[in-house]
C-alpha cells in the first residue's frame, strides 16, 4: 500500500506582518504633525495678541532693576500683528492637511489655487483694519497698512476673478459668471449675449 508523503516547501520566505495602517499611512503622520503645529502656533498667539503681561514676564532677566506693567506702543502693534499672521499660518496648516484618497477621488477637479491665499487675504485685511485704527506708533502703522492693503485687494481679487480664466463663461452663450451673478449682479451683460447666441442660432439653422 503506497503512501503519499506530502513534502512542505520549506525555501518560501515566511511572510511579513504587516506595520499598522496608522504607521504605513503617510498621511496620517502629515495630520499629526498638521495639528501639533497648528496648536502651538495658536497658543504662541494667543500669547502674543492676548496676554501681555505674560510676554513681559518672560523676557524679564534675574538683574533687571525696573519692572514694567504694560507693553509699549510698539510692542503691542508687533506683538498683535505678529499674533494674527501666526492664526492665519496655523489656518492655512490645518486646511492643508492631506486627505483620504476616497475623499480626493469624489471631490470635483478645481482650478489650481495657492492653499495660503484665503487665510492671508483674511489676515491681510484684518491687520489693515488694525494698522489703520493705531496712532500710536506713527508712520508705521502706515506702511504696514499700505502692505497689508495691497496684498488684501489683490487677494480678494485673486478670489474673485482668479479662476476666470476657467470657469468664466457658460458653454452655451459665453457670458460672463462672475459678472452676471452676485455680487454684481449684471444680468443685462449676460442677457445680451444670451440674445446674440439665439440669432446665431436661427442664423445656422
Amino acid at each position: 500500500m503506497s503512501e503519499s508523503i506530502e513534502m512542505t516547501d520549506r525555501s518560501a520566505r515566511p511572510t511579513s506582518i504587516d506595520p499598522p495602517e496608522a504607521l504605513n499611512n503617510p498621511s496620517n503622520v502629515i495630520v499629526g504633525w498638521s495639528w501639533a503645529a497648528a496648536a502651538l502656533l495658536l497658543v504662541v498667539a494667543s500669547c502674543l495678541t492676548m496676554f501681555p503681561r505674560l510676554l513681559l514676564f518672560l523676557s524679564e532677566t534675574a538683574g533687571s532693576s525696573d519692572r514694567r506693567s504694560a507693553l509699549t506702543p510698539l510692542e503691542t502693534f508687533l506683538a498683535t500683528h505678529l499674533g494674527v499672521w501666526l492664526t492665519a499660518i496655523a489656518v492655512a496648516v490645518v486646511l492643508n492637511m492631506p486627505s483620504s484618497p476616497s475623499l480626493k477621488e469624489l471631490q470635483p477637479k478645481s482650478p489650481p489655487t495657492n492653499p495660503l491665499l484665503i487665510p492671508l487675504t483674511t489676515a491681510a485685511n484684518l491687520t489693515a483694519l488694525l494698522s489703520y485704527n493705531t496712532k500710536d506708533v506713527g508712520t508705521l502703522a502706515s506702511v504696514v497698512f499700505v502692505g497689508s492693503l495691497v496684498i488684501a485687494l489683490w487677494g480678494l481679487w485673486v478670489i474673485v476673478f482668479g479662476n476666470s480664466v476657467f470657469v468664466s463663461t457658460t458653454i452655451k452663450t459665453g457670458a460672463d459668471k462672475h459678472t452676471s451673478s452676485f455680487i454684481f449682479g449684471n444680468k443685462h451683460a449676460a442677457s445680451i449675449r444670451k440674445q446674440k447666441w439665439k440669432r446665431e442660432q436661427k442664423r445656422a439653422w
